[in-house]
């Protein structure tokens, strides 16, 4: 059994997998948190045994000026805990501050982001970067486009661990018969926070195209964002309200039956590496309409299990509903197609261990 310090930037469910799991295999099992952002997206208590660790970071916002004193207690929590291993993410943010306290063995989790785009903001960015991929025995990473930038920015390629999270296929599964009658409203669903990085506002101005088109068209909208006010405002100019469903923040409870009763997902994501999202869709058997960006491109092979349209334009993706929205009985093999690519390549309990090849890494180099 080894002592784990978890230091992750907040509380997501991607978090209480990965403790939740680590926990489940017997280890001792530390959790330190960054900040406390605006909105919670995940409300349940973590196992008994993960031990929330308790210091001068995790109750608000954190910025840059924050770091020395963040540095200071960081040291302190060390001291104590005395860990044989900290993972932490993302990169700029957790693992830095676990890299600047020279602490050994150190295995980085790249959030995606952490590379894709926060990676090239500017010099101190940039420097951010390398010094904690320098000072990291080992990297987790969940594609392959992250797994290319880690090395760009000095991270030798033998000491990367890619695979994706993946998703429960038991809880994130097909419903038991799925309709199809040409009656029913066509369902979209976005999941997405609604925050510029993921771009719902393009999913807002297509569906407004499309739903001028195609009267039986219906948007679900789960979250919610600091761009709510904005978006509302492009469904209420176009007088399309009436056929927006507004979920709000769901459970992980319930998250299954959105997709579940969904014909068709939506992404138009700008930066991504594994769409977690975009895993728990194909394997409910709801095929994808995602924007065309590397992260994607490993998942959806066009007209198999989903398609991709450019980046930002919102015009191409309003034609590509249309399209999908044309043909259900398609839409019906593709489904199968995206839950036998999810049984593939996404199942969580076939993917998690490889964490543990990641610290025997670190272990080994520290």
């Amino acid at each position: 059994m080894s002592r784990i310090l978890f230091f992750s930037r907040d509380y997501t469910p991607h978090d209480h997998r990965f403790l939740s799991a680590l926990a489940q295999h017997g280890h001792q099992v530390f959790f330190l948190r960054l900040e406390r952002q605006a909105y919670a997206s995940e409300d349940r208590p973590l196992p008994p045994q993960v031990e929330i660790v308790r210091w001068v970071g995790g109750e608000r916002p954190v910025s840059w000026r924050d770091g020395p004193r963040l540095l200071a207690s960081l040291k302190r929590v060390l001291r104590q805990v005395r860990p044989d291993l900290v993972q932490a993410g993302p990169l700029q943010r957790s693992a830095l501050l676990v890299a600047m306290s020279g602490f050994r063995p150190l295995v980085s989790m790249s959030w995606g982001y952490d590379l894709i785009l926060d990676a090239g903001r500017n010099a101190l960015w940039r420097w951010a970067t390398r010094f904690t991929l320098q000072r990291s025995q080992a990297l987790v990473g969940d594609s392959e486009i992250v797994r290319r930038l880690a090395i760009r920015y000095g991270m030798p390629s033998e000491r990367v661990v890619t695979f994706p999270w993946g998703v429960d296929l038991r809880r994130f599964s097909p419903p038991p018969d799925r309709e199809i009658g040409a009656g029913r409203p066509f369902t979209l669903l976005s999941t997405r926070s609604w925050e510029p990085i993921y771009g719902v506002d393009v999913i807002a101005r297509a569906f407004v195209l499309a739903a001028a088109r195609l009267p039986g068209l219906r948007l679900v909208m789960l979250g919610n964002g600091s761009q709510a006010a904005y978006l509302r405002n492009i469904f209420h100019q176009a007088g399309v309200e009436e056929r927006i469903i507004f979920a709000g923040q769901v459970s992980q409870a319930e998250l299954p039956r959105y997709y579940q009763a969904a014909d068709l997902y939506l992404s138009a994501s700008h930066s991504d590496g594994t769409s977690i999202s975009l895993l728990e869709a194909l394997a409910c058997g709801c095929p994808a309409l995602v924007s065309d960006i590397p992260g994607n491109r490993e998942w959806i092979t066009p007209g198999v299990v989903g398609w991709l349209f450019p980046d930002g334009d919102y015009k191409a993706l309003a034609e590509a509903i249309l399209e999908a929205a044309s043909d259900r009985q398609r839409l019906q093999q593709m489904g199968l197609a995206a839950r036998r690519l999810a049984e593939e390549r996404a199942d969580w309990e076939k993917n998690f261990p490889r964490l543990f090849d990641a610290y025997a890494l670190a272990l080994r180099g520290s």
